[in-house]
């Protein structure tokens, strides 16, 4: 009996081959992170390494730079151009998180159970996903030309409109409309997606209980459908406003900015600033701040989210 109880003995020899085994098992992982830590060291850290050093120096685009922090972020208060894009961009995003959020959902919601012709649906939503960002920007330009653009004729035609409207570049709320127009039909269906797969993992046996207790449909969307999304709904919220505060083809192409720098996003002061006044240290500051406001927006968010759920 004694002997039974006694611990088993550990050689040196089985020692030595659990670290090995450790040591191989740690290799393996680090040689399959390593592509990755090139990528994003090669295509990230660099270029960002980089950019933080341009806006600390006086950086023209064909002459040698010169040292004066922090003139360039100093620059930034005085740029009224800056202030008006900024407040700009934040009316766009929050304009079309809304939007595009509300029809997105909408129509997750509406193609969620299958039946006869939904797929049909999903495919003919999902559609203009396919096709490229600039690619639809320059569609919609055609469509809403007052000159050459079909969408006028058609107005015209049924008697909705007299003469023809310049949809891009006249009233500047109507250029501003015609912008959230190209974003939802663009965007509306690859976000309808993302929200479908987080629909369709939620247990129907939730929902059958929840109707088991005589709950209602609006009910069960917010005790059921509402909490077991909030994942979901916090990833597509972080894309549609990372991707409104750093809009740019939709309002370079179609509006150009215009009407008088009322479509001007933050984005396009950066252009302007690099390419057009060729002063590549304040384009990099300008840059900065804008990566600091996202990653700061997208955390407070995140941690709101898992504060809902908790």
């Amino acid at each position: 009996m004694t002997g039974l109880l006694e611990a088993p003995t550990v050689t040196p020899k089985a020692v030595a081959r659990t670290r090995f085994r450790r040591h191989s098992a740690r290799l393996t992982g680090l040689t399959y992170a390593a592509p990755a830590a090139v990528v994003v060291g090669l295509f990230f850290l660099v270029p960002l390494g980089l950019v933080v050093w341009m806006s600390l120096n006086k950086w023209p685009l064909l002459a040698s730079p010169t040292f004066n922090a922090p003139e360039n972020y100093q620059k930034i208060a005085d740029n009224s151009l800056v202030v008006d894009a900024v407040v700009f961009t934040l009316k766009y995003t929050a304009i079309v998180t809304v939007l595009l959020f509300a029809v997105s959902f909408g129509l997750a919601l509406l193609i969620q159970k299958g039946g006869r012709g939904v797929g049909l649906f999903r495919g003919a939503f999902f559609l203009p996903a396919a096709v490229g960002w600039a690619t639809a920007t320059l569609l919609f330009f055609g469509l809403l030309s007052d000159q050459i653009g079909p969408l006028n004729g058609m107005l015209q035609a049924i008697g909705l409109i007299d003469e023809p409207v310049s949809w891009t570049a006249g009233d500047p709320n109507v250029a501003f409309g015609s912008t959230v127009t190209l974003v939802i039909w663009r965007w509306a269906g690859f976000n309808m997606l993302i929200l479908l797969t987080g629909l369709q993992s939620i247990p129907t046996e939730l929902y059958e209980a929840a109707r088991v207790d005589g709950a209602s449909r609006v009910q069960a969307f917010r005790r059921i459908t509402l909490p077991l999304m909030r994942p979901t709904i916090a990833l597509v919220l972080c894309l549609m406003i990372t991707g409104s505060l750093l809009a740019f083809e939709q309002f370079y192409i179609l509006t150009r900015g215009g009407p008088g720098n009322s479509t001007t996003s933050v984005v396009m002061v950066i252009v302007r600033e690099a390419f057009v006044r060729f002063d590549l240290g304040s384009a990099a500051a300008m840059s900065v701040l804008v990566l600091v406001a996202l990653v700061v927006l997208n955390a407070v968010q995140l941690v709101f989210i898992r504060k809902k759920t908790t």
